[in-house]
């Protein structure tokens, strides 16, 4: 496993982290004694980064995890979690409710504190609340000994250029943003490597776009994008190869990024994406798909408000 150091909060983080929205159940139905293995194995393998959020599972992945985690030593891994969404519609980046729901969090997950904690998809918001009452509350937090880093996430990438050019915050984490279909995540690289920000992409799968499987409804990618990623999976498969594994590789690859969140709560899936991480790329093939997707990419969607796209 690679490790990269997490901008200059200093924690050394795997490049491949644990992503926990499956843990809440919102792909399926996820037995505790499953997800007791997944996270066994993502540690056993040199994973040492976990994300989750309360919106995941209606805090249902936060319950999950912490009795997951519950008889491993904490100096094992490096937990982040989040503020401020709590169902598809409901947000709240208020002072009092994000310090409320940091507390709410660690009694879920079992803990004293986490080492990163995120305002979470801040483009629903209003980014001068974020900036002047959510993260000077989240600092509070910090100061408590209940989070040592502070952090948002999000989809547009403006957000982040918004904040950033207003206050500071250790760490983003962008998602959709650095994968096989869309790369646009790059030309912000420059901006947070000069002011020390961490780096977490998320997504790598383009939130099931590069699985090669039958889309679910709600899925806002736009019809030319899903073709194009569909043609890319139908190519793999000729090919006899995978395009997850194509995608996630390329992912991966990139050493600028800090860490990648793949989200999993199966052991056996997260030791294929370990092994696939080991595996040299088929760069022929890579080539390939890259060329299928050419004209669709960094084609993305709106999500938020309006102003924060």
């Amino acid at each position: 496993m690679q490790y990269r150091t997490l901008g200059k909060t200093g924690l050394r983080v795997s490049a491949l982290s644990l992503g926990g929205s499956q843990m809440g159940g919102g792909f399926g139905p996820v037995e505790q004694s499953e997800a007791d293995r997944a996270v066994r194995a993502a540690f056993d393998l040199g994973i040492n980064f976990v994300d989750t959020s309360p919106y995941y599972g209606l805090t249902e992945a936060e319950k999950v995890l912490g009795r997951a985690l519950r008889g491993i030593p904490r100096d094992r891994y490096l937990l982040a979690t989040k503020v401020g969404r709590y169902d598809m519609a409901e947000f709240d980046f208020s002072a009092e409710r994000v310090k409320r729901s940091v507390d709410e969090s660690l009694q879920r997950l079992g803990l004293d504190y986490v080492d990163l904690i995120q305002c979470h998809d801040i483009e629903f918001g209003s980014l001068d609340q974020v900036i002047h009452e959510t993260i000077p509350a989240l600092r509070e937090v910090q100061r408590a000994g209940k989070a040592r880093f502070v952090g948002i996430t999000g989809l547009p990438l403006k957000i982040f250029r918004v904040v950033l050019d207003r206050t500071e915050v250790d760490s983003i984490l962008s998602y959709c943003h650095y994968c096989l279909n869309d790369i646009s995540l790059t030309g912000l690289l420059p901006l947070l490597e000069e002011k020390g920000v961490g780096i977490i992409s998320a997504a790598p799968l383009a939130m099931g776009l590069l699985t090669g499987k039958p889309l679910p409804e709600w899925h806002p990618a736009p019809p030319d994008l899903r073709a194009a990623c569909a043609q890319a999976a139908e190519l793999c498969r000729a090919r006899g190869r995978s395009l997850p594994r194509v995608a996630l590789q390329f992912s991966l690859a990139q050493e600028r990024i800090h860490t990648t969140v793949a989200g999993s709560a199966s052991a056996d899936e997260i030791r294929r994406n370990v092994e696939w991480m080991e595996q040299p790329a088929d760069q022929a093939l890579l080539a390939e798909v890259q060329a299928i997707l050419a004209p669709v990419l960094n084609r993305t969607w709106a999500t938020g408000r309006p102003e924060n796209q």
